[in-house]
């Protein structure tokens, strides 16, 4: 992936693509009386990408080339091509097309780094990239009907399509991740979190949803439902291991089940700075890495070498991780792997899905919103990677710039931005 060394890969070909924004709605328990139990999930995807193009009027709405959004379980109202639906919804020009994607939990991480391809070869200037979950109306593997040959042929162990079993054997793979650990682990990103709420950082990540309650009429959403703020370690000790009988993973150590949405505006960088946007972040590299299903949690280990490799980096270029905390223990996995410390400083210091919950297919740019944030807070970190383990053994990673960094761009190996193509020029003159 560069321009000057087949062997020292130095970021993506192409055009430079920049992360412009991104919004997400907040989140609530999948359940009868939660947040978002009468809300359509193509709706709350709908509010997230109105907030996206009215915070960004800089943006002609006919330049969006694409609306790609995702959705694990693709029926019903997160059904019937996305991408699509959900721009005509929101008021984008009939002719801005659109798509759906599903890499499970990476889905709205996919999204983005497809429309970042399609920008960076010039197909298109600008995209809307994210996802839609809501567990609540369709839970994970509903209506799915595995192929037989999966078991039969043992292609994939019988525990691989059940994410909490697969969490179990990572346990079980290395014997150093222990429930203790989990449980420390889970304690933590509560009350960092919580930390984080009070100083008014999360407020910043979220839109506020009108929300329809039959007997209680309409109310706006504006905090996330899910966490749960003064969880003690005493409170967790003795809490059931519902995937396995004396096994080590509890509710405190996985994320719950949400709804929730998310999109974010991504942009050529030479577009954006045409049109006056300013970006938050720029892509430098992306990878998706197949592992064993059963232990699908080690994905990111993978991944995150590859990324890194493809970006012409090392661990020690990177000051800001926000890793996805589907289970404590597949986040523990990767810190150990990289030589981290569970309490590291630069790692999901605002808590994670434990607390935050984890929408499926929305959380790839959760992940990328909280990260703009902290590039923002912080100009001294100049490189940050987002990064989540996938249902059916994947792992997905992607390396972002920080634009308030001293050296932003700096590096002479990176390909230079080309000038943009005749649709912007047309646009903008």
């Amino acid at each position: 992936m560069t321009a000057s060394s087949p062997t020292v890969p130095r970021g993506m070909l192409g055009r430079r693509v920049v992360f412009v924004d991104g919004a997400r709605t907040p989140f609530g328990r999948a359940r009868p009386d939660g947040l978002f139990a009468h809300s359509r999930a193509d709706d709350l995807a709908v509010v997230v990408v109105r907030e996206l193009l009215r915070r960004n009027p800089e943006l002609p709405p006919h330049l969006v080339g694409e609306v790609a959004l995702a959705a694990t379980t693709q029926q019903g109202d997160q059904g019937l091509t996305l991408g699509r639906t959900v721009a005509l919804l929101s008021g984008l020009p009939q002719q801005v097309p659109g798509y759906a994607v599903d890499r499970m939990c990476a889905g709205a991480m996919t999204a983005v780094t497809q429309v970042a391809a399609q920008i960076a070869v010039g197909a298109i200037d600008a995209a809307i990239a994210g996802g839609v979950e809501h567990m609540g109306h369709h839970p994970l593997g509903a209506g799915a009907d595995p192929n037989p040959r999966f078991l039969a042929e043992r292609l994939v162990d019988s525990e691989a399509l059940v994410m909490g079993a697969t969490a179990e054997n990572l346990h079980d793979r290395y014997p150093a991740l222990t429930r203790e650990r989990a449980d420390a682990y889970g304690v933590e990103s509560q009350a960092r979190y919580e930390a984080a709420r009070l100083a008014g950082r999360i407020d910043a990540d979220i839109v506020p949803v009108a929300v329809r309650d039959p007997e209680h009429g309409w109310g706006l959403a504006t905090a996330d439902e899910p966490p749960r703020p003064g969880t003690s370690l005493t409170d967790v000790a003795d809490l059931p291991t519902p995937f396995r009988a004396g096994g080590r993973v509890t509710a405190a150590t996985s994320s719950p089940l949400t709804d929730g949405a998310s999109a974010s505006l991504l942009v050529a960088e030479d577009v954006a700075l045409q049109l006056g946007l300013a970006p938050r972040m720029r892509l430098v590299s992306f990878a998706y890495v197949g592992v064993d299903p059963a232990v699908m949690g080690i994905g990111p280990v993978p991944a995150t070498h590859q990324a890194l490799h493809l970006a012409g980096l090392t661990l020690a270029d990177i000051g800001a991780f926000e890793v996805n905390e589907a289970f404590a223990v597949q986040v523990l996995a990767l810190l150990d792997e990289l030589g981290l410390p569970a309490d590291s400083p630069i790692v999901n210091p605002d808590g994670g899905a434990i607390a935050i919950g984890h929408p499926l297919a929305a959380s790839g740019v959760r992940l990328m919103v909280t990260l703009a944030r902290r590039f923002a807070a912080d100009p001294s970190i100049r490189y940050g990677i987002t990064t989540m383990c996938v249902g059916l053994g994947q792992g997905a990673t992607v390396v972002w710039e920080n634009p308030a960094h001293a050296d932003y761009g700096s590096d002479a190996n990176l390909p230079a931005t080309p000038t943009s193509n005749s649709t912007t020029a047309e646009v903008t003159s």
